[in-house]
């Protein structure tokens, strides 16, 4: 009890009952005190963090309508999770309507900030790393939304996250922009979630830059609706270092945007260069699956106006066989598929993919390649390569995101 009473009488809290300011600064007892406020705060209130470094060695949590935890930079206000003993997070959010802004979250032992079944959550100036940079003991997720509504991830930075260091999964109405990821698995995921604006950010020195992936066996799929444009993707390179078993760990290294069993899908205006691999790979989905309700096929993809640099000069994984085949790897290459078995039965697609107007330093018009797989999942020994360009047919760009936050 005096370990409680004072930490309360610690805080600096200010303002009218209904909008209070939790103000927090380093020290002994500055765990227990964010604690406290964290778990105290009223809709309304402000948690404002101090300029040094927070040492905690718990997860936190808030599960508080409209709270805003604030701190004086991503540089300046660190939550320091090297100690942590508890907690599957290094903080985690389950309610409505939250900003976080302007701290920083380090070394987690599980997910850095993870914000679950919520409508309306701003990520603006956040910074979270792994310190020691790539590592497979690092967590597996940076900026983790699951489950939301209205999801805005704006001017923050992520790097070091053995999965994805900027995910959004089964999520709805999201947009993300001018953040940088960097030294990730995957820079940034959209995975099984509808109606997502990526733009304006920076990918470089992941394994892969900007990955569009739906997967079976989750609540929600059937992703779809998804722009990705007016980003710098350049020199994704990085040693795939995600854990055996994790669905990324089959992303060749030197990937710049994977497109995988999502629907209506544009990627245009983006820069997208110095990737080993391919600068930009559309799949089906290739490993077997029981979810009779899930397809697998990469559809309705458009790849425009892009500016492509050089790739396809240490192909990894399995199209590290094409480069051994004498087979160029283009700025575009799809495996083929547009058939699948679901519940064992076959079934069939058309399968639009639009390649135009796209740029290429190394070959003045951006290239394009087909495996010539058609079924999804069939192994590369079965492919016939071909460089026809698929034909050019009108698909409606999605809407421009609006976000109710």
């Amino acid at each position: 009890m005096r370990l409680i009473a004072a930490a309360l009488a610690a805080l600096v809290v200010t303002g009218a009952a209904e909008a209070r300011t939790w103000r927090i600064r380093p020290g002994p007892q500055a765990e227990q005190q964010l604690q406290t406020a964290l778990i105290e705060a009223r809709r309304g209130d402000t948690i404002r963090l101090a300029r040094g470094r927070f040492e905690i060695t718990s997860g936190l949590s808030l599960d508080v309508d409209r709270v805003t935890i604030r701190g004086d930079g991503s540089e300046r206000s660190i939550l320091s999770f090297n100690g942590q003993r508890r907690g599957a997070e290094g903080l985690l959010i389950t309610s409505d309507q939250v900003l976080l802004r302007d701290f920083a979250v380090e070394n987690a032992r599980g997910d850095a900030i993870k914000i679950r079944d919520c409508n309306g959550i701003t990520i603006r100036g956040v910074r979270v790393e792994w310190t020691r940079g790539p590592n497979p003991q690092n967590g597996a997720y940076g900026l983790y939304p699951v489950n939301c509504d209205n999801v805005l991830i704006e001017r923050s930075i992520a790097r070091g996250a053995s999965d994805a260091g900027i995910y959004v999964g089964q999520s709805r109405n999201i947009i993300v922009r001018e953040n940088l990821a960097e030294y990730n698995v995957a820079g940034i995921e959209i995975e099984n979630s509808y109606n997502a604006d990526v733009f304006r950010n920076t990918a470089t020195r992941n394994t892969g830059g900007v990955l569009v992936f739906d997967l079976p066996g989750l609540p929600q799929q059937g992703g779809h609706s998804i722009r990705v444009f007016e980003n710098t993707i350049v020199g994704n390179n990085t040693p795939n270092f995600a854990p055996a078993g994790n669905i990324v760990a089959s992303v060749p290294t030197g990937t710049g945007v994977l497109i995988m069993a999502n629907r209506n899908v544009h990627v245009f205006e983006n820069q997208i260069a110095e990737n080993g691999t391919v600068n930009v790979l559309i799949s089906a989905y290739r490993d077997s699956f029981q979810d009779a309700n899930y397809n697998p096929l990469a559809r309705d993809i458009v790849i425009r106006d892009n500016a492509f640099g050089n790739t396809g000069f240490a192909p990894a994984g399995d199209l590290a066989a094409l480069g051994q085949l004498g087979v160029p790897i283009p700025d575009v290459l799809w495996d083929g598929a547009s058939m699948y078995s679901a519940g064992g039965s076959p079934r069939t697609e058309l399968v639009r993919i639009v390649v135009a107007d796209n740029r290429s330093t190394r070959t003045g018009v951006g290239s394009f390649l087909s495996l010539g797989l058609p079924v999804a999942g069939s192994p590369l020994t079965e492919a016939a390569p071909d460089p026809t360009p698929p034909p050019l047919v009108e698909i409606a760009e999605p809407e421009r995101v609006r976000i109710e936050n």
